[in-house]
């Protein structure tokens, strides 16, 4: 017990000693010193939102508000984060409409839906802690289960784990998400690209299905949601982690009512193609006094470029 005491006393003051450091230290020394401070408190503050949620995912069972687990520890660890590392994510883009649906906030009321988004970095955890929806769920490797405390927590929150090397247990998996997608009206959080990808640009990896299929097989509509490249905040392979606000846009609704398996490709480059767009209009945006600005001539070339390699 004595170490536990130890650990959370020297936690605070060796995070607090790392910042105090990085403001005396030359360029690259600070830089490194801040990304320390900020790695440690991040991971901090996941361990001690998902040890809140072992807890509060019993009571909300208890209680029948299961459904409503992920949403609240989402919200604690978006505060959490920014009070401990000044990084958030904001949703700016509430006024788009499409077929008469429309984006931004709007679109996260959509219920059941299975939302996707771009998967950049370890960060996006706290994508999800910004933007997650009520009664929603996320998809996790199987192997996360595993993990003490966090896996605790995503197994009393019914988050839906998948085998990615079994194909019929994947399968499984997703055929019971549809199932409770319709009685309970449980929603789902999916990263279609199955993996992070770590870009210093504003690219997509190539989208896995099953988020298409789960949503088809479900008849719910697929929402999608993008955030900016955030490269300038996180970049693990230049040890960079800055505080900073990170632009998300939360596009229309894209329905799948009589859609079948047959039609699972064309969704799938349907989606990709608007988060793609979305991804690069974000990328030309700059900042004056808090309103979107475009940036310098030239961007639609780069635009094309961008396009070519995704």
């Amino acid at each position: 017990m004595g170490w536990l005491l130890y650990a959370m006393a020297g936690l605070p003051a060796l995070i607090l000693a790392l910042h105090a450091i990085s403001a005396l230290l030359p360029r690259r020394p600070s830089q490194l010193s801040a990304y320390l401070a900020r790695l440690v408190s991040s991971i901090v503050a996941l361990l001690l939102c998902a040890s809140y949620g072992v807890v509060a995912s019993i009571v909300l069972r208890l209680v029948g508000y299961g459904g409503l687990s992920q949403w609240t520890v989402a919200r604690a660890f978006k505060w959490t984060m920014w009070v401990f590392t000044g990084v958030t994510f904001r949703v700016n883009d509430g006024g788009r409409i499409e077929g008469g649906r429309r984006g931004g906030e709007d679109a996260l009321l959509t219920r059941p839906a299975v939302f996707v988004g771009n998967h950049q970095t370890e960060l996006d955890v706290l994508l999800l802690g910004c933007v997650f929806p009520k009664y929603c769920s996320v998809t996790a490797k199987k192997s996360l289960r595993l993990v003490p405390v966090l896996g605790w927590f995503m197994a009393l929150s019914k988050s839906v784990f998948i085998d990615r090397a079994n194909r019929a247990t994947a399968r499984a998996a997703f055929d019971g998400a549809a199932k409770h997608m319709r009685s309970e009206r449980q929603s789902v959080f999916i990263f279609p690209e199955g993996t992070r990808s770590y870009s210093e640009t504003p690219e997509l990896l190539p989208f896995k299905k099953g988020a298409f299929h789960l949503a088809i097989q479900a008849q719910v509509p697929i929402v999608p949601i993008v955030a900016a490249n955030y490269s300038d905040v996180l970049n693990f392979k230049k040890r960079i982690f800055n505080a900073g606000i990170i632009d998300v846009s939360v596009l229309p609704a894209i329905p799948t009512t009589g859609l079948t398996a047959a039609d699972a490709d064309a969704l799938t480059a349907r989606t990709r193609d608007a988060m793609m767009n979305e991804l690069i209009r974000l990328s030309y945006l700059g900042k004056e006094n808090g309103a979107p600005l475009p940036r310098a001539t030239g961007a639609d070339l780069s635009r094309e470029e961008l396009r070519k390699r995704s």
